[in-house]
């Protein structure tokens, strides 16, 4: 008997032992035994979560704590659904799919999985380097590893970027280790575990901490901060929060002006913690990881007790500490500088960068659609001063306005926090907390495309495949320094967000025909009120998704606010037609062959 079969028969002997013995001693045991959770919960907790929370708390205050609730509530159900399928025939889910549902659902999962976790790496080396350079290394540590001279007076990109590089190189490498411990059985396997359950506490601890603080300070409202997890669909037409307080207070021009733009942007975050909550790539991990442990049908209820420990509950609390501690920093505030009535003090504000194409529409409407960058240099230097005093002349109110609808980073927030953490106590705390978030991410993006490579090329257990597919995506990563900036920037997001939704509701469907299959579950197949259950509750995760996605490709078919913005939602077009047109040709090819059946 191997290790790695030997190890499976003593977790199912510690699962069989602690059932027979009651509740309590199946709950030690679940805890003992967990492990695929907290993998979604490191690549759930990235910096698609943090940029998402904190625009939430600027933008609508705690009011819009409960998206990521009602949103990670939808994926642990569909998760969970795809986990059960998966244990309890012991296929995997992509030839699964190919086999029984249709080839094109199957290859689009596979496809935009590793779309996604190529893409999505590159913000998170991003957000390393960050947190290096901006909260845990001394200023100007970084700029000390700059290789190369200077051209024409100016450094080169090479010089400029050096630093990002060899900090990605180094992070990448000590990722490739402890991806590499997961590749293995016995010790190895659970220091991975260890390894990855302690980054997650980090980050649930650091951004625990912030709130706790703020509480033991008074500055914070309980009251409304509960009242903010009740769902209130209102808001996907009418501003939240303080900023909702500050329209209602303007003159009706104003109010018409601010409440366009938002309720755009408040809907493009309400769609975001949907995508950001649950991603196509980690509907690709859970079956995976399991299968990789060797789990089976006597381990479905761990698993699901392992989603809703190890994922559902660190993404609530991390999430919602950073929404309570941005709303609180943010919501409905301006700084000193941009609520000045003086052209010169009003530019220096630290936000006046991220207000002045909203301000310069405010003034004069007939800008509308161009951006400050693209007028100013059009206009005499009297045209420009006269244009600042108008933008510096608006009411305090529509500067706050303004000001909640920036997008922060954690060292805004952190900057923000001094008072009551300190200086040292603050940068310390979001230094950690996002480093975390982002290495954590980087090994489990890495360890899906292993999966994904080996799939694609036909080989389960094939050990090149895996160290290639983990291989690209952390190369691909790495580089972002290259990439990540500008149109590329702006055109990768493009297809990786929107082929991800787009495929997200999909793939939900996907896992609801997979339940109901008598052909792929046989006797496994949930029967009566199970049935009934498991079918209410993936239909409501299947509606919000196909609804978030429905919202966000039609936010991007109609964006006219460049023209990379109407080239981009063209493109989402192209891609749902032909994407659609393959899924009728997967359909159509399967006739005549032994169809899924389905009851309920």
């Amino acid at each position: 008997m191997s290790d790695a079969t030997s190890k499976i028969e003593q977790d199912r002997e510690i699962l069989a032992t602690a059932q027979a013995e009651g509740r309590a001693a199946t709950l030690k045991a679940w805890v003992k035994l967990s492990g695929p959770g907290w993998l979604q919960s490191a690549i759930t907790l990235g910096g698609g979560s943090l940029a998402g929370a904190l625009f939430l708390g600027s933008l609508g205050g705690v009011k819009l704590l409960w998206l990521q609730l009602l949103a990670i509530i939808m994926g642990v159900v569909m998760l969970s659904a795809i986990s059960y399928v998966t244990l309890s025939t012991g296929q995997r889910p992509f030839k699964a799919i190919n086999t029984h549902i249709n080839p094109a659902l199957g290859w689009g999962w596979l496809i935009a999985t590793s779309l996604a976790n190529m893409i999505w790496c590159m913000p998170q080396f991003s957000l390393c380097f960050g947190a290096l350079e901006g909260n845990l290394l001394p200023a100007g540590t970084l700029n000390s590893l700059k290789v190369g001279g200077v051209t024409d007076g100016e450094p080169s990109w090479w010089v400029a970027s050096s630093p990002k590089l060899i900090v990605s190189a180094i992070i990448l490498i000590l990722v490739s280790f402890v991806v590499a411990l997961n590749a293995r059985r016995g010790v190895a396997a659970k220091i991975f575990d260890w390894v990855l359950k302690g980054l997650v506490g980090m980050v649930v601890i650091c951004f625990f901490l912030v709130v706790a603080v703020l509480t033991y300070r008074g500055e914070l409202d309980w009251g409304a901060i509960l009242a903010g997890f009740i769902p209130d669909i209102g808001q996907w037409n009418g501003p939240s929060g303080k900023v909702g307080e500050l329209v209602a207070s303007l003159p009706a021009e104003a109010q018409e002006f601010w409440t366009g733009k938002v309720v755009t942007q408040q809907r493009a975050r309400m769609i975001g913690a949907a995508a950001t909550a649950v991603g196509i790539n980690m509907t690709f991990l859970m079956p995976y990881a399991l299968l990789h442990r060797g789990w089976d049908k006597t381990f479905r209820g761990l698993a699901r007790f392992d989603l809703s420990t190890g994922m559902a509950i660190p993404y609530i609390v991390v999430t919602s500490c950073v929404v309570i501690a941005a709303a609180h920093a943010f919501n409905g505030k301006a700084d000193s500088q941009l609520l000045s009535n003086d052209p010169e003090v009003f530019q220096s504000s630290p936000t006046f960068g991220g207000t002045q194409n909203n301000f310069m529409v405010r003034v004069e409407p007939q800008y509308a659609g161009k951006k400050f960058a693209e007028v100013e240099g059009s206009l005499t230097d009297e045209e420009k001063a006269e244009l600042i005093a108008k933008m510096a002349a608006l009411p305090a109110a529509e500067k706050e306005i303004a000001s909640s609808m920036v997008q922060r980073n954690a060292s805004d927030l952190a900057k923000t926090l001094i008072p009551a953490l300190g200086e040292q106590g603050a940068s310390l705390i979001f230094g950690l907390g996002v480093f975390g978030m982002g290495f954590s991410t980087i090994i489990i993006l890495m360890l899906i495309n292993g999966y994904v490579f080996c799939e694609a090329m036909g080989k389960p257990n094939g050990v090149f495949p895996y160290v290639l597919g983990c291989l690209v995506a952390g190369v691909v990563g790495a580089m972002w320094p290259m990439f990540w900036a500008g149109d590329s920037k702006f055109w990768l997001a493009i297809v990786a967000s929107n082929f991800g939704m787009m495929l997200l509701p999909i793939a939900y469907f996907t896992f609801f025909m997979m339940m109901n299959s008598r052909s792929l579950m046989g006797e496994e197949k949930p029967t009566g009120i199970r049935m009934l259950v498991w079918n209410l509750l993936m239909g409501v995760s299947v509606m919000g998704a196909v609804v978030a996605a429905g919202a966000a490709i039609w936010e991007k078919m109609n964006d006219t606010s460049s023209q990379n913005a109407i080239l981009g939602g063209r493109f989402i077009v192209g891609m749902v037609v032909i994407y659609v047109v393959l899924i009728i040709l997967g359909f159509v090819t399967k006739r005549g062959k032994q169809s899924p059946e389905i009851s309920t």
